[in-house]
């Protein structure tokens, strides 16, 4: 397949009349900027590389605007989170399927084009396992298959369900796991996914208060992919690690583990000042998924000082609630803003230039280095994956290298996407995905019964 791009964002910056050239294997096999267009080749005007999700529960689609209703005067994640373990109570595996499905159809039609699947809805109804283990973890590489997005599936270990060892509530049931289990199931998966390109595993630790770091240090060393954690995401989980083991949860998390450039912390809402500095210098990605943030009202993560200090983040979609990797960016910024009461906030001290560019190539690097991609975007060897981006959905004409991403960040209504090529197949055309109408209607069947619709 031959492209060419009148402008594409290249690793050395934006160039024009690029010649985009793929493999049969879904792979970049020359990216020529400032030639002529060949024959044959396919125009196209913006073409940038397409996004990353490090952090998705992708059961929670079938939620999305559900939780809005304040239940009590002081309502609060933890009320969310009783809502969230009814929908995990009752999901099949079928259900599961036909949710996630949707959902990454969705978040092609945004932009992305991999996800970071942090799974733990592992047993049937009432703990029991499955006759095949990994059965939830191989719906959903069905259904990133069928739709065709790249998946780092994260099957999560949940052992306890407090700092003090305390049992898991019968709600949280069908998330109980060990690390045996965990190896099982991932062991299985990367069976049956080994001749599935798109399809990878890697290993995610609920959290500190749902993991002993002591039980895990043989699951850890036996895997070799990326490993996540969600820490210091609520106040309550820092007031109780203090209370626990003496230290706040990410202070607590550096001191036990080999925490390198493996590993995505996911939230890390709440941090000291050393903290951010040690977070930084460990070379993990700070998984940060601020639209269910705000959505939560977990927090704000402390951006700025932790850019200072040589961090890197991505972003995540986590409870799924809208999917936008643009709105992502804009609400992270956003947020920064309305804390410092300046502008522009999110770029690193004295640097100058787009915050947009900023935060789309921030989000670019930190969120294959979760997914444990060797390479990333439009490069020789890198997946041949990219967005052409719909010149009608952005606010103005006739917009030029990185004031594109600013206007694609702040200015646009919608994500603007017209196509999206994932592994080297044309997934969206003209802001649709081919398979739309068959997904989205086994979805809408799902959830009517789900909910009781």
């Amino acid at each position: 397949m031959e492209l060419f791009a009148e402008q594409a964002l290249l690793p050395d910056g934006w160039r024009r009349n690029v010649r985009i050239s793929v493999s049969s294997a879904g792979r970049f096999d020359a990216i020529l900027p400032d030639v002529e267009m060949p024959d044959r080749a396919i125009r196209k005007a913006i073409v940038v590389p397409s996004q990353l999700s490090l952090h998705s529960h992708a059961f929670q689609r079938g939620m999305a605007g559900l939780a809005e209703s304040r239940q009590n005067p002081a309502d609060t994640f933890w009320t969310w989170r009783r809502l969230m373990y009814q929908l995990a109570h009752r999901i099949s595996p079928e259900q599961m399927q036909d949710i996630a499905s949707y959902l990454y159809m969705e978040m092609l039609t945004a932009g992305y084009t991999q996800v970071a699947e942090f799974h733990y809805l592992h047993h049937a109804q009432g703990g029991a396992s499955y006759g095949q283990v990994a059965e939830m973890s191989l719906r959903l590489g069905e259904a990133a298959h069928a739709v065709g997005i790249g998946l780092t599936l994260l099957p999560t270990l949940y052992e306890r369900g407090g700092f003090d060892g305390r049992p898991l509530q019968e709600a949280q049931e069908r998330f109980a796991t060990t690390p045996e289990l965990i190896e099982k199931i991932i062991s299985e998966t990367r069976s049956a996914w080994s001749e599935t390109p798109l399809l990878s595993v890697g290993l995610g630790l609920h959290s500190l208060r749902a993991v002993n770091l002591k039980t895990v240090a043989d699951l850890l060393s036996a895997q070799t992919g990326p490993v996540h954690i969600h820490v210091a995401e609520q106040q309550k989980e820092v007031e109780e690690c203090i209370a626990s083991v003496g230290a706040r949860p990410v202070e607590y998390l550096l001191s036990q583990a080999d925490v390198g450039e493996r590993w995505c912390l996911v939230h890390a809402t709440h941090l000291s000042s050393s903290e951010v500095v040690d977070m930084a210098r460990s070379g993990a990605v700070a998984g940060l998924c601020p639209i269910t943030e705000a959505n939560l009202g977990d927090g704000l993560f402390p951006l700025a000082s932790y850019m200072n200090a040589g961090g890197r983040f991505g972003i995540g979609s986590d409870s799924n609630v809208l999917i936008s990797p643009w709105e992502e960016l804009r609400t992270l910024e956003y947020g920064q803003r309305l804390f410092t009461q300046t502008r522009c906030a999110a770029l690193p001290a004295e640097a100058l230039g787009s915050t947009g560019g900023w935060l789309y190539r921030q989000a670019l690097d930190g969120g294959r280095r979760a997914c444990g991609l060797e390479s990333w975007g439009l490069v020789v060897g890198a997946r041949a994956d990219l967005c052409v981006l719909d010149e009608e959905l952005l606010p103005l004409p006739y917009l030029q290298d990185d004031a594109v991403l600013d206007a694609a960040v702040f200015g646009s209504r919608q994500p603007p996407v017209k196509d999206v090529l994932c592994g080297g197949q044309w997934r969206v055309r003209d802001g649709r995905h081919l398979n739309h109408d068959a997904v989205t209607a086994a979805f809408r069947r799902t959830v009517r019964v789900l909910l009781d619709l």
